[in-house]
Parts: C-alpha cells; sequence; structure tokens
C-alpha cells in the first residue's frame, strides 16, 4: 500500500517538475524578445518605422494644419504690427528698421511654416543619429536564461516535497504571467512614443506660426522643446536598457530558487517602470510642458 501512495507521489512530483521546468525555460522569453527590438525600434526615423501612417498624417499636415497655420501668421503678423505702432507712439517715433525687422519676421514665420515638416523630421534625424551612437556602446546581452543560471535544477526540485513543489509551480506561473505583462508594457512605451511623435508632427505647423512673435512665441518654443525631448526619449530608452543589460550580466544564481526567480524578476520590474519615467524625464530636462 505504502509503494503504490509513494508511486502516486512521485507521479505528481514529476508532473509539477516537468511543468516548473517548463515554465523557468520559457519565462523570460517574451522579454528577451522585446528587449532585444527595443534598440531596432527607437533608432528608427518616423517615416522608417511606419511609412503608411507617416504619409497620412504628413498628408494631414500639409492639407489641413498648413493653411490653418497661414491664418495664425496673418493673425500674429498683424498683431506685430498693431503692437509695433503703439509702441511707437502712433508712428510718430518712426524707425525705418522697424519695417525691415517686420518683413524680415513675416518672411521667417512663413519659411518655417511652409517647411515644418522637414524642420520637425531633421530633430528626429538627430535622435536617430544619438540612438544608433548610443546603441553601439552600451550593446550587450540582455538574454536572461534562468534555467541554465540555477545550478543543478533537477536535483533542487528532486529533494523538494510535494507541498513545496506546488508552490513553487504556481510561483513560477505568477511570474511567466507577470512577465508576458511587462512584455506588453515595453512594447506599450515603444509604441506610444511613436504614437506621440506623429501627434506631434501632425500640427506642427500651428506651434511654429506663432515662433517670430514676442508675447506667442512661447507656444512655438515649448512644442520645439517638447520635439528634442521625444527626440532624446529614445536616447534614455537605450541608457535603461544599457543599465539593464549590466545587472543582468553582473547577475549571480543562488542555491534558492524563489530568491534567483524574484531577483530576475526584479530587474525586468524595474527596467519597465524606468522606461515609463523617460518620458517625464526627458521632458523635465528640456523644460517642455
Amino acid at each position: 500500500m505504502d509503494s503504490i501512495f509513494d508511486k502516486i507521489t512521485q507521479a505528481i512530483n514529476d508532473f509539477l517538475m516537468s511543468i516548473i521546468e517548463s515554465n523557468l525555460s520559457t519565462m523570460f522569453d517574451d522579454v528577451n524578445d522585446k528587449v532585444g527590438t527595443i534598440a531596432n525600434e527607437v533608432g528608427q526615423t518616423p517615416q522608417q518605422w511606419n511609412s503608411s501612417v507617416f504619409s497620412i498624417i504628413q498628408n494631414l499636415s500639409e492639407t489641413v494644419i498648413v493653411p490653418i497655420a497661414g491664418l495664425i501668421i496673418t493673425f500674429v503678423l498683424c498683431y506685430e504690427l498693431i503692437s509695433m505702432i503703439m509702441e511707437k507712439n502712433n508712428m510718430h517715433d518712426v524707425d525705418t528698421f522697424m519695417f525691415f525687422k517686420y518683413f524680415f519676421k513675416a518672411c521667417v514665420a512663413i519659411v518655417i511654416v511652409t517647411n515644418t515638416f522637414d524642420i520637425i523630421m531633421a530633430v528626429f534625424d538627430v535622435g536617430q543619429h544619438i540612438v544608433q551612437n548610443s546603441s553601439s556602446v552600451i550593446a550587450s546581452n540582455t538574454h536572461i536564461d534562468i534555467s541554465s543560471a540555477l545550478t543543478d535544477i533537477r536535483t533542487t526540485l528532486e529533494a523538494m516535497g510535494t507541498g513545496e513543489l506546488f508552490a513553487l509551480m504556481l510561483e513560477t506561473a505568477l511570474v511567466s504571467l507577470c512577465m508576458k505583462i511587462l512584455s506588453i508594457c515595453i512594447t506599450v512605451v515603444i509604441f506610444g512614443r511613436m504614437i506621440e511623435i506623429y501627434l506631434y508632427s501632425s500640427v506642427g505647423a500651428i506651434p511654429f506660426a506663432t515662433m517670430t512673435n514676442r508675447e506667442w512665441g512661447q507656444v512655438g518654443s515649448n512644442y520645439l522643446r517638447g520635439l528634442i525631448a521625444l527626440g532624446f526619449q529614445g536616447f534614455f530608452i537605450m541608457v535603461c536598457v544599457g543599465i539593464y543589460a549590466a545587472l543582468v550580466n553582473s547577475f549571480t544564481a543562488t542555491s534558492n530558487i524563489h530568491s534567483t526567480i524574484f531577483s530576475v524578476a526584479a530587474y525586468t520590474v524595474v527596467l519597465c517602470f524606468t522606461l515609463f519615467k523617460t518620458g517625464t524625464i526627458s521632458k523635465s530636462i528640456f523644460n517642455a510642458h
């Protein structure tokens, strides 16, 4: 009778151990795939990332937003002219240079608005250059293989009882699920940044139309700072990946399976958290709001 009970217990243990080993072998696959593609994703310009979306945004900017920007330029220039006349004592203190300055501002405003998309893409070309250079410096192995990191895992599992194996199975299943969720979060950060770039690019002509005016120019200045912040966000993302790679490569597994699993999982949680913070950090540095 004891022999039958022992065989049933051993069969249950073998089943639990196979599930645990399967969970461990695939636990970080999704995260490894996502982290491995971050450099390629953030290193692409808006046109390279999705040419179809880029074409839609460019057409919207040129056919819908630029005409509105033209009206804003007209308003801003009229406001500038009225302010200039009032400042000069109703034209009693006339300075011929002020007319040259006025027409120069008008020409600059028109040139900026008509070349809005080229200016925006130039900002992100610089951002792409920075990301590509940084990826060659901080590129490292970000692949986590926890099953190989754990020494003699089968022997460790065989020494556990049924209850402990069952708890470990639930633990590995939970961590595996969390890793899948975190891999989705990484995708959300990367895709969210690109969508934000497209949104910024679609209306760029309107804030650019205000840049040559002293009172209204802060709208355009803040918009330009936001563009630069988005470009440099890619660099901060690469820095996060570099830190993550350093932590992963310096990690030392212990004989405690629970400790090892949660320690490595913590690195991924920290990576995900810092990726979400990169946008805020970049905007804070460049004073964009």
